[in-house]
């Protein structure tokens, strides 16, 4: 709610959003609803340093996978070993330890889903408008849903004026910038290298949960985050 507010006049100032955006947009929006709700969900129990990994790690390879065989996008030899890579990557940070239950893990994948959903449904829609507008757009239509929800789940608007916070607010506004970044960067390349090179994140987050969460980081979890980082020199290469 926060970041809709806050960048409403940048979205304006720029508005370039021609009506077959809309289905786009739309479609987009449904795919923002069940990732917040799926990563909420997930990291009620889950370590961030397990879930995170996992939902944003399975992204990339459904991106490529349904823009390759759906799709018909095509992707380079380069392509298909970076974004291999950079999943196995977050996948062995995740590790097989059984730390994460089937049920987060599941939220997870659900997450991962979502997120291969509204980045190949963007790539589509941003022939039709504009990174920032087109950004608005969607996560207007999704605080209007989610936000009610949320607050019916939570008791009320007391819940919502609780959470308005300046931390929360902080967040907010990273989480709009960031995909306006991503926005901008698929309008300028394929939507596969750009979905791996997003889960770059995972890196940030295993750092973050081990530093100021407390989380364990151990061997297993730095190597994954090395190997993220081989596959984006793949991809940087190709």
């Amino acid at each position: 709610m926060i970041a809709v507010v806050a960048f409403a006049p940048f979205a304006a100032l720029g508005w370039d959003v021609e009506p077959e955006a809309v289905p786009y947009m739309a479609l987009s929006t449904v795919f923002e609803l069940g990732f917040f709700a799926a990563l909420a969900l997930a990291l009620r129990s889950g370590e961030v340093g397990l879930v995170y990994p996992l939902s944003r790690g399975v992204a990339p390879v459904l991106v490529l996978g349904v823009g390759v065989v759906a799709l018909g996008a095509d992707a380079s030899a380069a392509e298909v070993a970076g974004v291999g890579v950079i999943a196995a990557g977050v996948l062995f940070a995740r590790g097989l330890d059984g730390r994460a239950s089937a049920r987060d893990s599941g939220y997870a994948l659900a997450c991962g889903a979502c997120i291969a959903g509204y980045t190949l449904t963007d790539s589509y829609g941003l022939d039709h408008a504009a990174p920032v507008p087109y950004l608005q757009c969607v996560l207007v239509a999704t605080v209007l849903i989610y936000v009610p929800v949320v607050a019916r789940m939570r008791g009320g608007a007391a819940a919502i004026r609780d959470a308005a916070n300046p931390r929360i607010a902080i967040a907010g506004l990273c989480i709009f910038g960031a995909y306006a970044l991503v926005l901008a960067a698929l309008e300028r390349a394929p939507a596969a290298p750009v979905a791996a090179l997003r889960e770059t994140s995972v890196v940030f987050a295993t750092a973050f949960a081990a530093i100021v969460l407390g989380e364990p980081a151990g061997p297993r979890r730095v190597v994954g985050a090395a190997v993220v980082v081989a596959g984006i020199t793949i991809l940087a290469l190709g």
